[in-house]
């Protein structure tokens, strides 16, 4: 397993939609295990394949209190979302040193290829609900910063862009 490197905003891999998969190969497992290694040394609570350059539909989540116990998925996709909402803190390894608070359905329901390879429905509830559509939001192309208004988002991009060349 190995820590990959993150890819840096605007990096346009960050806005292109990913690829599905076809398939779980072997590939895809190591792929995930990189991920996982990936987001637990950040540490995180989920990490999505583009967020490390690779463009497949591959997304990991672990909100457990001790770890080890991270949900792999291949296209993963929203079935239902709660009325619900949540509001949570959200930050990215690809625009570093800045964060916003989010509003996102508090509870969602996913179908997403598991570690076996088969379709699995599974409801995902607060913290893992929100962490679960951030990842979806990056396999679509999407950041975190798109949920924020104009001014908002070009006001924290502008900040992580000082922060980043303060190095």
């Amino acid at each position: 397993m190995t820590v990959r490197p993150f890819v840096p905003y605007p990096d346009k891999r960050l806005r292109t939609p990913a690829e599905p998969v076809a398939a779980v190969t072997e590939t895809v497992r190591m792929v995930w295990d990189d991920m996982v290694e990936t987001m637990d040394a950040m540490p995180g609570y989920g990490l999505a394949a583009p967020q490390i350059g690779i463009g497949l539909r591959l997304a990991v989540v672990d909100c457990s209190d001790k770890r080890g116990q991270a949900v792999k998925m291949a296209n993963p996709e929203v079935l239902h979302a709660s009325i619900q909402m949540r509001r949570h803190e959200e930050a990215s390894p690809n625009l570093p040193g800045v964060s916003a608070t989010i509003e996102r359905p508090r509870a969602v329901t996913v179908r997403f290829l598991n570690e076996a390879g088969v379709v699995e429905d599974r409801d995902f509830v607060g913290l893992w609900a929100t962490s679960v559509q951030h990842q979806i939001d990056h396999l679509n192309g999407k950041m975190y910063v798109d949920h924020l208004s104009p001014v908002r988002r070009k006001m924290l991009v502008a900040r992580a862009e000082k922060l980043r060349k303060r190095g």
